[in-house]
């Protein structure tokens, strides 16, 4: 399937809901296809308004999805409406659930060690049957070509890349030509919410998609990164009312 683009800001965010996008993940699987997944919040759009090489990034992924309830808003006011938000974190759990179906091989890499160990328990206990095939923490040097050899050797069907934006989406990027299959997407900080090392915000906060202010409440040295929420918001304003 093809999905049609609906482009924010230059950032093209594909139409899909969460079920037809896991079920596309699903085919390339099947289909033993490489494709690169970026999960886009208004930071990371704000962050390739900003850099025009990050932008060629997010512009040469097969998948970019609205990882954040402020893309579908603006959406929404640019009048080319998106069926619903598609999030990196749930993006991952939808995927882990198909692969204790299909018994998928997957590839961790990034996160402190002990985050990714909890991350690996975690796997191990909720989804028995994922194979996690390696793994690796967040802290190593990209000039090393041990950690993509490894992949590459390995085969998994899922590569998750938890090294923060927009450092993952580089790494990812930077050694795509090296495989020859799999899924690579970007999951930030979502090793620490399955490790238990960080709590996601409670499912009524979620309901009332304000997710952002949750995370901002427990942890305040986020405060700088949420600055770019306003200058989203700014930047959607302008393209709503402004004369083209």
């Amino acid at each position: 399937m093809v999905f049609k683009k609906v482009n924010i800001l230059g950032v093209p965010f594909i139409h899909a809901s969460m079920e037809q996008f896991i079920n596309q993940l699903h085919l390339h699987i099947i289909n033993n296809e490489k494709v690169t997944v970026v999960t886009a919040n208004p930071e990371i759009v704000m962050k390739a308004k900003e850099d025009s090489y990050y932008m060629t990034l997010l512009r040469n992924a097969n998948y970019v999805t609205p990882d954040g309830i402020g893309i579908v808003k603006a959406a929404q006011l640019l009048g080319s409406p998106l069926p619903e938000r598609v999030a990196g974190f749930d993006t991952m759990i939808e995927l882990l659930k198909l692969g204790n179906i299909h018994n998928y091989n997957i590839y961790l890499l990034g996160a402190k060690e002990e985050v990714l160990e909890g991350a690996k328990q975690k796997i191990k206990k909720d989804y028995p049957n994922v194979n996690v095939v390696g793994s690796h923490n967040g802290f190593f040097d990209w000039t090393n070509e041990e950690i993509p050899n490894q992949i590459k050797s390995l085969e998994p069907d899922l590569v998750f890349v938890a090294l923060g934006m927009p450092r993952q989406e580089e790494w990812i990027f930077s050694q795509i030509e090296k495989f020859e299959k799999g899924i690579f997407m970007g999951v930030g900080g979502s090793f620490d919410v399955l490790s238990g090392t960080v709590n996601r915000a409670p499912e009524i906060w979620q309901k009332l998609n304000i997710e952002w202010l949750y995370r901002l409440v427990k942890q305040p040295s986020r405060a700088v990164r949420m600055m770019a929420l306003p200058r989203f918001a700014l930047e959607i304003f302008k393209k709503k009312v402004l004369p083209k």
